[in-house]
């Protein structure tokens, strides 16, 4: 893909958008060995992989289990919409990309925050017409599922997927993740879906702490959750076998030799429907 051209008046420039913060899309994409990101963002990626060396591996399930539910959902499920909440930049693997695979009527759209995100977005989506990409912020859930964007391509009087992968850990406590979730819960209608993945604490690795701290402190977001946290995103909701684990434990496609490593369990997730 190739960024927004900078001359164009109608497209944000890449460079004038590097405003000197880091952000949560520009560091996963410098995770997943991505192009698109700034000296700021390295910067914190280079901080948490010295705390934890696996945080690469970590972005790696986080994108093999996104194309693995789509999957499931598209083609087995018969979900034909889905909101990608948190989406950062495009790579490979897409949501579209995997939905559109098993159904070419499926409708997605992206949110992120980060306005790079849109700026990419515009240029690798501009022949698809069951594609957007919106700058939002989650923290606001209804001006999300009201933005007219949204609405233009997702109804909500019929069944979606709602994605929250790898975005809730960098909601703050006093932003209210469990409200946001149950915000969108009670936005999308029975049949729906949530996908939903996140950061995990784990009793047996202090370095989970130390990775929060990191984030807190040069991300500004970066929540490491209990499972009992997690759980609670799930409430009123009918979790898919095999529940909240983790994500390399989703319904893998190879068979998993080791499962107890930090790069295995540190990040969990699940799959819900709306009954």
């Amino acid at each position: 893909m190739s960024p927004a051209d900078p001359t164009d008046p109608d497209q944000p420039s890449i460079v004038a958008l590097d405003d000197g913060k880091p952000t949560a899309a520009r560091v996963y994409d410098v995770m997943l060995d991505g192009k698109d990101n700034y000296a700021v963002d390295r910067q914190v990626a280079e901080a948490s992989l010295s705390v934890m060396p696996e945080l690469k591996e970590i972005a790696l399930h986080n994108r093999a289990v996104l194309r693995r539910v789509v999957h499931h959902l598209a083609a087995e499920q018969g979900i034909t919409q889905f909101l990608d909440l948190g989406s950062g930049l495009p790579t490979v693997g897409n949501t579209h990309e995997v939905a559109q695979a098993a159904n070419p009527d499926a409708k997605v759209v992206y949110v992120d925050i980060d306005p790079i995100v849109l700026a990419h977005g515009r240029a690798l989506l501009e022949d698809n017409p069951n594609t957007k990409v919106v700058t939002a912020d989650i923290r606001k859930p209804l001006d999300v599922v009201e933005h007219p964007e949204v609405t233009s391509l997702i109804d909500f009087d019929k069944p979606v997927c709602v994605m929250l992968v790898g975005i809730l850990h960098h909601i703050l406590d006093e932003e209210d993740p469990e409200g946001i979730v149950a915000t969108l819960r009670n936005a999308v209608p029975s049949g729906s879906y949530f996908f939903i993945t996140n950061f995990t604490r784990l009793s047996d690795t202090p370095e989970s702490e130390e990775l929060e701290r990191v984030l807190l402190s040069q991300l500004g977001t970066g929540r490491v959750r209990t499972p009992a946290e997690l759980a609670r995103y799930f409430e009123g909701l009918d979790l898919l076998s095999p529940g909240i684990v983790p994500l390399p434990l989703w319904r893998p496609e190879e068979i998993i030799t080791d499962a107890t490593t930090v790069g295995v369990r540190f990040m969990t997730g699940g799959v819900a429907r709306k009954p």
